[in-house]
């Protein structure tokens, strides 16, 4: 087998997971995928300040005066480490969604333009945001009363977007690993196309010299 050959082939960890979306082909996916997260990191963002208003408004022994546009009820008001916790999980997670609205907009860029190495950061930040929500859902939900509606829907909802996050993150990195493979073939093929031109080019010098070394026919001028 040539070197040439050798060097196109591809390990299994880096062959797409993928070759479609399901209900869709790989590409329209991957856009909705990036649509998808633009709109989780912004719901993220809204209820990670809703948390934190509310675990501040509800700290014992603060005395607060006002009128309150809802019932407090729900949050929780417990331990005060775990309630830190939580305020800590919703902090991150602001900042984690801010990050992956960010390179969600570079990753609808990238998928226009079909440029593979703007979709790695992307696949990190979503990569971490959702890792870092699922704990984030599962400690929430052991910690809060799950009587109320908003921990029961919150529960709900986070684990349908987990669940769709996850294969928009398969999907996205199944058309990385696609466009990567077309990106080394088309080197590949530059790289002989520049290569046969050198040949071609110092064949037609060769081949334009008057006499040969061995060549007994004298460029002498006769008189």
């Amino acid at each position: 087998m040539s070197r040439s050959m050798k060097s196109l082939r591809v390990a299994w960890y880096k062959k797409p997971i993928l070759q479609d979306a399901f209900f869709t082909d790989i590409q329209t996916g991957a856009m909705i995928t990036a649509i998808f997260s633009m709109v989780v990191s912004l719901f993220t963002i809204a209820t990670a300040i809703l948390d934190i208003y509310c675990l501040g408004m509800t700290k014992p022994g603060v005395t607060h005066y006002g009128y309150y546009i809802m019932s407090f009820q729900f949050v929780y008001v417990g331990n005060g480490n775990v309630r830190n916790t939580l305020i800590v999980f919703a902090l991150f997670s602001a900042i984690a969604a801010a990050a992956l609205f960010v390179t969600s907009c570079i990753l609808l860029k990238a998928l226009r333009k079909e440029i593979e190495k703007d979709m790695v950061p992307w696949l990190f930040a979503s990569g971490v945001f959702f890792v870092w929500r699922t704990i984030a859902i599962i400690f929430a939900s052991v910690v809060n009363d799950m009587i109320f509606g908003y921990h029961i829907s919150m529960c709900l909802f986070w684990v349908a977007f987990i669940l769709f996050g996850a294969l928009g993150w398969v999907i996205v990195y199944s058309l990385y690993l696609e466009l990567s493979d077309l990106t080394k073939l088309e080197d590949l093929a530059h790289l002989r196309m520049g290569t046969m031109s050198s040949l071609n080019m110092t064949q037609s010098i060769a081949g334009s010299r008057p006499t040969t070394p061995h060549s007994t026919v004298s460029t002498a001028q006769i008189v």
